[in-house]
């Protein structure tokens, strides 16, 4: 029983490194094959001819050359005036023309409205052409604008332009109420200076503003289905047919204010 046992440990140790030491005699002729065939084929990519490779010059653009001293032109160096004056060409004229607009009904408002506070008086003052009196008036008259509007705009000049404005306003009277004005029109010439700020050119013009007469309006009596359809309230003064065979009609409407108006209803 001791020898055969004896014999068993014996031959198990050396059938286990025997396996064991075929197992890395195959890795070993694996990685010599590999290493093997590696350096033949970096042998044969060697041998190789390689196509000559296009210079970086060749495959890129031509730079321009460069300028010497002598071909560059003399260096001129620009007025700030000149620079602004061609930075205000680029801006499009209708931004040009919104600003001398804008500016110009601002100078209408303070023109033309009276409240003689200082505040006022100065501001009139700084934007009213230096050395320009003021407005002068009797004592105890104020004057209020109601509304301005731009009328026309022309241009005077590379940055300049001819703004007429319509002004109407409110003149008190000794009763303590104040009475509507004709329109009137003034005239200012408005300059973009080189900060691109407006400002007035000279002095105001005014002029009494030309009201055209509306033409006159043709009205038909409406029938009476199209009366009864559209249940109007007020007097009907007549109406207008179009062409697809709908009206237009004018009734003497009363206002929110009591005020009766002729207003067009379209049923």
């Amino acid at each position: 029983m001791d020898h055969d046992r004896q014999e068993v440990y014996e031959r198990i140790p050396w059938e286990t490194l025997e396996r064991k030491g075929g197992d890395r005699q195959w890795i070993v002729y694996a990685v010599a094959g590999a290493v093997t065939l590696g350096a033949l084929a970096y042998s044969f990519t060697r041998n190789q001819p390689v196509a000559p490779q296009a210079s970086p010059v060749a495959s890129t653009a031509p730079a321009s050359p460069p300028m010497s001293n002598t071909d560059s032109p003399p260096s001129t160096v620009a007025s700030p005036i000149v620079v602004a004056e061609a930075d205000l060409y680029a801006v499009e004229p209708e931004r040009l023309i919104d600003r001398a607009s804008a500016h110009a009904e601002w100078f209408a408002v303070e023109y033309m409205a009276l409240d003689r506070s200082d505040e006022s008086r100065r501001l009139l003052a700084s934007l009213l052409p230096a050395g320009t009196p003021l407005p002068e008036a009797p004592e105890g008259l104020q004057v209020y604008v109601d509304w301005v509007r731009t009328v026309r705009v022309t241009p005077s000049g590379p940055v300049s332009y001819q703004v007429e404005v319509l002004v109407r306003s409110l003149v008190s009277d000794p009763e303590g109420g104040f009475v509507r004005q004709p329109p009137m029109l003034v005239g200012v010439e408005i300059e973009i200076g080189d900060d691109g700020e407006a400002h007035l050119a000279g002095v105001p013009s005014i002029s009494a503003a030309q009201v055209t007469a509306a033409p006159e309006l043709a009205l038909v009596p409406v029938p009476d289905e199209v009366l009864a359809e559209a249940q109007l309230e007020g007097e009907v003064l007549g109406g207008v047919r179009s062409s697809d065979g709908t009206w237009e009609i004018v009734v003497m409407a009363d206002g929110p204010d009591g005020v009766r108006r002729p207003v067009t209803i379209r049923p």
